[in-house]
C-alpha cells in the first residue's frame, strides 16, 4: 500500500498518527507543513493508493488528488454545518451546542466531497476556541485509526448519510470577525472577542492605523 501522508507541522496528534501509519505501510510519504510554506512541488508526479490530509495546512492540487487510486481523504476539524476555515471561531460566536469533525474524500474544491463519517461532540458554556480545538484532534485521530484499520482489513470505507451545509468559510470572513468596531453593543463585542481568542487575543480596533487587540477581564 503506497499512502502519502500530509499532516501539520508542530502537531503532536498527527506525528503519532504518522508513526502509526508508517509502521502499518512502510512505504508511506510523510510530509509535514506549516500554512505560510510553499507546497512541495516534488511530490508532484507521486502516484499510489491514498492521499491522506490530516489537519494539513495545504490545498493539495487537483492534479496530485487524481493520482491516488483508490482515494483522498481529508480529515477536517467541523462539523458538515462548518466547512471552511475557522470553523471553531464561528461556533462559538454563533452559540452552538454541538460540533464535530468530518471525514470526507478530498474533491477540487474544499471540503465539498463525499462525506465519509461524521463524530459530534458537546460545546459546553466554558468551552473556548481553544478546549474545542483540542476536542476536534481527539475525535480526528480516533477516526484516523478507525479508518485505517478499515483499510488494513480490506474493507469498504462507509458513505455517511450527510451532506455539506454550506459554502466553505474563507480567511476574509475569519478577519472579519476579528474586527471590533467602536459603535458594537458590548455583547457583540464579547462575543467576537471569545470566538476569536485561541492562544491570545485575534480581536482589535483599529485607531489612525494602529490595531489595538482586545482580551476578556
Amino acid at each position: 500500500m503506497k499512502i502519502l501522508f500530509f499532516a501539520k507541522k508542530g502537531d503532536e496528534n498527527a506525528k503519532i498518527a504518522a508513526n502509526y501509519l508508517k509502521q502499518i505501510y512502510p512505504e508511506t510519504i510523510i510530509i509535514f507543513g506549516e500554512r505560510k510554506e510553499r507546497f512541495p512541488e516534488d511530490i508532484s508526479l507521486w502516484k499510489g493508493d491514498y492521499i491522506f490530509s490530516y489537519l494539513s495546512p495545504w490545498i493539495i492540487p487537483n492534479s496530485l488528488l487524481e493520482r491516488a487510486t483508490k482515494g483522498a481523504i481529508n480529515w477536517h476539524p467541523g462539523p458538515p454545518e462548518y466547512p471552511g476555515i475557522g470553523c471553531t471561531n464561528f461556533a462559538i460566536y454563533n452559540n452552538e451546542k454541538e460540533f464535530g469533525i468530518t471525514c470526507h474524500y478530498m474533491a477540487k474544491k474544499v471540503d465539498t466531497g463525499k462525506i465519509i463519517e461524521v463524530k459530534h461532540f458537546s460545546i459546553l458554556q466554558n468551552d473556548t476556541v481553544y478546549s474545542i480545538t483540542q476536542k476536534c484532534y481527539t475525535q480526528i485521530l480516533s477516526s484516523f485509526y478507525s479508518i485505517v484499520e478499515k483499510i488494513s482489513n480490506n474493507e469498504e470505507l462507509p458513505l455517511a448519510n450527510e451532506n455539506w451545509k454550506r459554502k466553505p468559510y474563507t480567511r476574509k470572513e475569519l478577519d472579519a470577525l476579528c474586527v471590533i468596531e467602536q459603535d458594537m453593543e458590548i455583547e457583540e463585542i464579547e462575543r467576537r472577542i471569545k470566538s476569536t481568542t485561541y492562544d491570545r487575543p485575534w480581536a482589535y480596533t483599529e485607531i489612525k492605523g494602529k490595531k489595538f487587540y482586545w482580551k476578556e477581564e
